[in-house]
Parts: C-alpha cells; sequence; structure tokens
C-alpha cells in the first residue's frame, strides 16, 4: 500500500461495522468519597476491594474501605497480584471473593489491580477455566452473563485505560505467555477519576504509564479499522498527552495536568476498540518472559515501531502532526517529537537498557504475530519482521523499515 492508501481506506473502507462505547465517568478531585454510594447504585453491599500491593500502605485504601464501611457496605481488601499479573493472582482472587461472600468488585489502583478486579468479577460465577475466556473467536459467549459481578473502577495511574476496557490481560504461567480474557460485561459499571490519587506516583512510573498512555492513542489512530470516533477520540488524547505529560513528570502535584492525563489514558482504552498494533504485539510476549513494565516496554519500542510501519502510516503521522501542532507537520517531524519527549521526561533509548538481549529474538517474533494485537497493526508483519524490530530496539538502531 502506498503512503496516500493509508488516508484514503479511512474514507473508502469498510463501513457495516458495530460500535461499543464506554461507562459512566465521574471525574474530579475527591471524589473517590464517592465510592460507596457508586456501590449502592449497582446493588453491591459487600465489596470486595481489589488493590496493587503497593498501595496497601497508602492512606487510599483505609479511606476506601472506611468509605465504604461507614455506609454499611462490608467491604474487605485482596491484594496479592504481582506487576504483570497471573492466573494464579485471578485464582486466590476468586477464593477471596467467596470467602468473604462478597456481590461486587472495587477495582482501586494500577493496570494490574484493575486487570485482576474486572477478571475476578468475570470468573466470580463461572465453571469454566479463566482461559476458556481468552478473546478468540466467540469465547466469550461461553461465559454465563447474569454470574458477572459489578465492578467500580478507581485508577491510581494515567496509563493502561483498563478503566473502560472490557478485557483483563492476564499471564498464563504454565505457557509463558501473557492472554486477553474479554467479555463485554467485564467493563466496570461506573469509572472515579480523582486525580488526588496519583498525586504520589513517581516520576518514573508517572513517565512510563503516560507513555503508555500515548502508545494506546497512537495505535489506535494508525490502525486501519474504520472507526471515526475512536480516531477523534485518539487525536485529541496525543495533543493532551502532548500538552501534559512533561508538565507532571515536571511537578507531579500538579492537579491539572493529572486530571488530564487520567483523561487521556481514559481516551486512549476507548480509542483503542480501533484496534493497537507491534507495540503491544511485542510488549506482551516482552512481558511475559522478562517481566517488565508494560507501559516502558512500549514506550521504548514506539519509535522502533513507527519506523516499521512508516511507507503505510506516513501521511496519517502527518495529519497527525499538524493536529497537535507539531512543525514540521510530518512524519520525520512527529518521530522526531516522540524522541525528544522520551529522552525529555527520562525513557530508555533501547531494550538493552531494560535488561533485555535478543538471545530469544525467533521466540520473540513468532509470540508477536500470535498476539491479537497483531491483527490490526498497518502492515501485516511476519515473525522475521517482528524480530527484525525487536533486535532493533535492543540495540537502539532505528532504520527498522519493513516496507
Amino acid at each position: 500500500m502506498q503512503d496516500g492508501g493509508f488516508s484514503d481506506f479511512h474514507e473508502t473502507g469498510q463501513m457495516n461495522t458495530n460500535w461499543n462505547y464506554p461507562t459512566a465517568v465521574r471525574v474530579g478531585a475527591g471524589r473517590l468519597r464517592e465510592v460507596s454510594a457508586a456501590c449502592r447504585e449497582l446493588g453491591i453491599t459487600a465489596p470486595l476491594l481489589v488493590t496493587d500491593p503497593g498501595l496497601l500502605a497508602l492512606p487510599m485504601v483505609e479511606q476506601t474501605v472506611e468509605f465504604c464501611r461507614t455506609a454499611g457496605l462490608a467491604c474487605r481488601v485482596f491484594s496479592a497480584i504481582k506487576p504483570n499479573p497471573t492466573g494464579t493472582n485471578v485464582e486466590q482472587g476468586i477464593r477471596s471473593y467467596h470467602d468473604g461472600d462478597h456481590d461486587g468488585v472495587i477495582a482501586l489502583g494500577g493496570g494490574s489491580a484493575l486487570d485482576v478486579g474486572k477478571a475476578v468479577a468475570l470468573m466470580a460465577g463461572q465453571r469454566m477455566s479463566l482461559w476458556d475466556f481468552e478473546d478468540i473467536g466467540d469465547n466469550w459467549r461461553q461465559a454465563d452473563a447474569e454470574a458477572i459481578a459489578s465492578v467500580v473502577a478507581i485508577p491510581t495511574t494515567a496509563g493502561t485505560g483498563s478503566e473502560v476496557g472490557r478485557a483483563s490481560v492476564i499471564l498464563d504461567e504454565d505457557a509463558a505467555r501473557k492472554k486477553i480474557i474479554f467479555h463485554p460485561r467485564m467493563l466496570p459499571s461506573i469509572v472515579i477519576l480523582d486525580p488526588e490519587l496519583t498525586i504520589g506516583l513517581p516520576s518514573f512510573l508517572t513517565a512510563a504509564t503516560g507513555m503508555d498512555a500515548l502508545s494506546h492513542n497512537l495505535e489506535a489512530w494508525c490502525s486501519p479499522v474504520y472507526h471515526p470516533m475512536a480516531e477523534g477520540i485518539a487525536v485529541e488524547g496525543i495533543r493532551r498527552i502532548r500538552e501534559y505529560l512533561p508538565r507532571v513528570v515536571v511537578d507531579g502535584s500538579d492537579i491539572e495536568a493529572r486530571t488530564q492525563m487520567l483523561v487521556a489514558s481514559t481516551m486512549g482504552a476507548t480509542a483503542f476498540q480501533r484496534g493497537l498494533g507491534a507495540m503491544h504485539a511485542l510488549a506482551h510476549p516482552l512481558g511475559a518472559l522478562y517481566d517488565a513494565h508494560h507501559g516502558t516496554l512500549n514506550a521504548v519500542l514506539m519509535p522502533y515501531v513507527l519506523e516499521a510501519n512508516r511507507s503505510v502510516i506516513s501521511s496519517a503521522i502527518g495529519r497527525l502532526a499538524r493536529y497537535i501542532g507539531l512543525e514540521p507537520s510530518t512524519f520525520e517531524g512527529f518521530l522526531d517529537w516522540v524522541l525528544k519527549l522520551r529522552r525529555e521526561i527520562g525513557i530508555p533509548e533501547d531494550l538493552a537498557a531494560l535488561e533485555i538481549g535478543d538471545e530469544k529474538a525467533a521466540r520473540i517474533g513468532q509470540m508477536a504475530v500470535e498476539d491479537p494485537a497483531a491483527s490490526t497493526n498497518p502492515i501485516p508483519l511476519a515473525p522475521g519482521d517482528y524480530e527484525t524490530i525487536f533486535r532493533n530496539a535492543v540495540r537502539g538502531h532505528m532504520n527498522c523499515a519493513t516496507g
């Protein structure tokens, strides 16, 4: 496909499609206090609070429990979650759910807690295995939809956007592979975006999670799938990230920037109903094999994947650059902005800086092509193409175009 063909697809491509858009979202500082009312609204009387272990000592967890108990809700906490959450974590969460006789979930934390919370809500009333609901074909139709518990989602990072997602990314330890677990009713019923909960996030995690939000918006923008609403949300999400991410990395107490980054993160996960691409197709196996931070992986991989897709996305990236106010408004200008942004906020330039070598390149190339995110990459890539991108990302070689 030639350069101009990509933008033409958006106007003339397949228009017989189905769209689903997110849920009730409550935005604003201090709105954590509404958590008990949100539970009551959903008929939850005994919520299981699923959270990150690193948050247990912070006031937000105690406050959430107190808000619930003051309102007469029987709230208990589950926090046995790894940064790359596993099937074992979900199984333990399900046991905690049943042991406490819970009837709903509050998912409070970063992407790991949100993903586990949603998976627990899905599985609490199912008789099948978690892996039976991997996002392949119509697997989700096997679930007893009426047995899926309601979820109130409260993100404490601005990156994954899992609070408005209908899926969870969970590591299958036996297969050493991250799997996407999907059901439409995994979408949380109420989302609370309270920027006060993100103020204490360290600058390096603010940077990495912010780049994760950028990767979601950017891959959604580049997807060949026809979805103009997602396209519009993605481009505005990227504009907000350009304006607010450097600002919030410098000053983590900037409540306006924290709010805007939470919103941009939610926008990214809304937009990627349009699909993702090679960044995530590579980040998922790398996270599974190396237990590396997902947002950091996407941030490092980003320019290498842009180069690999250049022949198809150049025109679309030029339009994006114009919208967000870059000069020159070209593919080169946008790529230069990404590289400068990464340096400015402290993102490593290559995977070697994350202690990732290329000895597993062939395996990673095969895992990437099998990842669901690969299906909406702008260019269909073979295992060898993914292997090339990966090797270049390890060594810091930017000349990785695949045609």
